[in-house]
């Protein structure tokens, strides 16, 4: 129930049309109490002959019929409202709270996971909302009226017939005890088959390109089996529950008319009595037949809570101060001092980090995969906290200030490209949408990407396929460097840019950089030699630390790992000239 409540506060905001809600229940309950009651009065009027009394019997069945299908209709629709604003809600809030969490969580997290606790799992949530929860008042309300009545006609036979509510609504929740842990699974397994599709459909090309049709389709298969069979079992306890609930009520009903029908004989029970406690027994199976639901319902909608409460409990790792500095446009002063930062608390990713970068100074990153390069550039944006130490920027720790002021001015273009499924002047202005046409031309041109832009027969305006899926690796890590200057950042990071583009496309990419970087702290991570060779620091990484620092020259007189690296690209770069003169 705690998840239930929990959900519900969701709720509470739409407490008007909830409390209209439940009104027009009362009404549509009492209005179908009546009729049992004035069909005994016409049957008594049979009996006496009295005609207007039937009459007006007759017309107060069809007036209660007509007005209990208004007032049905309100709480139908109603709660209908009422459940899909609350769906809306937690969807938007689970959605946001996921764009807020920090980078250590989609570190973790599936796409298809969380794709399934935005869907599957609200709209298991919404059903509850929408017609178990209206079942399941409707039922309380029948059962306490129908128990009022009975016990006002013949408490005898009353006594009787109640006897076995108790029973039908143990069984409810003894299924419902049942069902629960399998409607968990079940959601699970709709999250693990979502996560399936997403990925295979991502990586379509690589599964063709590996004529991997065959096991991804198996794969699919097992996730589906297991669904398939886990709905089924939930499927054989509803259908198992359903008649014998429906058994457990006919014996009262069986009783009554054995017993009553005596009473009936012996002359200490009317007709209309009779026909009245037979009627009312009738209407007790509406709200038990339809208990089975309710059960499977609330099993299914606690599991689909629960999974939706996970996501929403995660507190992001990142988190802002209270009283943050929103600051304006930042000099670029960086300092890392004795920064430490491990992504799982066991192995360090960097270790005793010690550098000071001036405005407007160029700095390379060097160092082979898993280094430490990327992570840095990760810090400085403040993706991640620092596991120790500070990071200082114009005087000001990071953590001291506004993460939109702080990522306002560092801009990251990164290594893994995303472009939207919209047009290319969108993907560029995508971090500034009240970019003018001409910065978001002057950036295309700054990053070397206009010309290609305009021969294109829509020019700006034409469409970027799924992750720009129609462009080269070049044309896409050209836009990102377009998107990143367009918002003309204190700190520009290009996080290894230029790895798809060709030494000519890059070279005139860097030539229209040197420019904007003038009035800007830059770091590059790359493997270039031209780049490299042109920083003001070089920072050389290797195991998560930095083994050498300095200008070229500097260290190139160490003749360590950087006079190493360099000279084995020179000797790569001569390699390939000759082997292109021989061809």
């Amino acid at each position: 129930m705690k998840t239930i409540f929990r959900l519900m506060t969701f709720a509470k905001k739409y407490w008007g049309s909830i409390l209209l809600a439940f009104l027009c229940l009362i009404a549509s309950t009492l209005l179908s109490l009546v009729t049992p009651k004035v069909l005994g009065i016409g049957i008594d009027a049979l009996t006496s002959g009295t005609r207007s009394t039937l009459i007006t019997a007759a017309l107060i069945i069809v007036g209660a019929s007509a007005a209990g299908g208004v007032v049905n209709f309100g709480n139908s629709y109603l709660m209908e409202a009422v459940a899909q604003k609350v769906s809306y809600d937690i969807r938007n809030a689970l959605y946001n709270h996921v764009l807020r969490l920090s980078f250590s969580f989609h570190d973790q997290a599936q796409t298809g996971q969380l794709m399934s606790r935005a869907t599957a799992d609200v709209e298991a949530v919404r059903m509850f909302l929408a017609m178990a929860s209206l079942a399941l008042i409707q039922a309380v309300l029948m059962i306490i009226g129908v128990s009022y009545l009975l016990l006002t006609l013949n408490w005898r036979l009353a006594l009787i017939t109640l006897a076995f509510v108790p029973i039908i609504m143990w069984r409810a929740i003894y299924v419902s005890t049942k069902t629960r842990p399998i409607w968990s699974k079940v959601q699970q397994y709709i999250a693990a088959l979502s996560t399936t599709l997403q990925e295979s459909l991502m990586g379509i090309r690589v599964v063709k390109a590996f004529s991997r049709q065959k096991h991804e389709s198996e794969k699919f298969a097992t996730d589906a089996r297991r669904l398939y069979e886990h709905q089924v079992s939930a499927a054989r306890w509803m259908a198992a529950n359903m008649p014998l609930m429906i058994i457990l009520l006919s014996i009262p009903t069986a009783i009554i008319l054995w017993y009553g029908g005596r009473q009936v004989i012996d002359g200490t029970l009317s007709i209309s009595g009779l026909t009245q406690f037979i009627l009312y027994i009738g209407m007790l199976s509406m709200p038990v037949t339809r208990m089975g639901m309710v059960v499977n319902t609330y099993a299914r909608a606690v599991s689909a809570g629960n999974r939706i409460f996970e996501i929403l409990d995660v507190e992001s790792t990142v988190k802002e101060k209270p009283g943050a500095l929103d600051v304006d446009k930042l000099k670029g002063h960086i300092i890392f001092e004795n920064v430490h930062f491990s992504y799982n608390s066991k192995s360090p990713a960097l270790k005793n980090i010690n550098f000071e970068v001036q405005p407007g100074q160029l700095v390379a990153l060097l160092g082979g995969s898993g280094s430490g390069k990327s992570t840095i550039a990760n810090l400085m944006s403040r993706f991640y906290d620092v596991t120790s130490g500070r990071i200082v920027i114009d005087g000001i720790d990071i953590r001291d200030m506004t993460l939109a002021s702080l990522r306002r001015n560092v801009r990251i273009a990164q290594q893994d490209v995303f472009l939207f499924s919209a047009t290319i002047k969108d993907n560029i202005a995508y971090g500034s949408p009240n970019a003018t046409m001409d910065e978001i031309i002057a950036a295309a041109k700054a990053a070397h990407i206009h010309d290609f832009i305009e021969s294109l027969p829509q020019g700006y305006n034409t469409w970027v396929g799924e992750r720009g899926f129609t462009l080269s690796g070049g044309e896409k890590q050209r836009l990102t460097i377009a998107r990143a200057l367009l918002l003309n950042p204190s700190i520009l990071i290009l996080d290894d840019t230029t790895s798809s583009v060709d030494a000519q496309t890059e070279s005139l990419i860097y030539q229209a950089l040197k420019n904007l970087i003038k009035d800007r702290t830059t770091f590059i991570i790359t493997h270039r030699l031209p780049i490299i060779k042109n920083a003001d620091i070089i920072l050389v990484m290797k195991n998560g630390e930095i083994v050498e620092k300095g200008k070229h020259e500097e260290l190139m007189t160490l003749k360590g790992l950087y006079y190493q690296t360099y000279n084995a690209q020179l000797e790569d770069i001569k390699e390939q000239g000759e082997i292109l003169v021989e061809r």
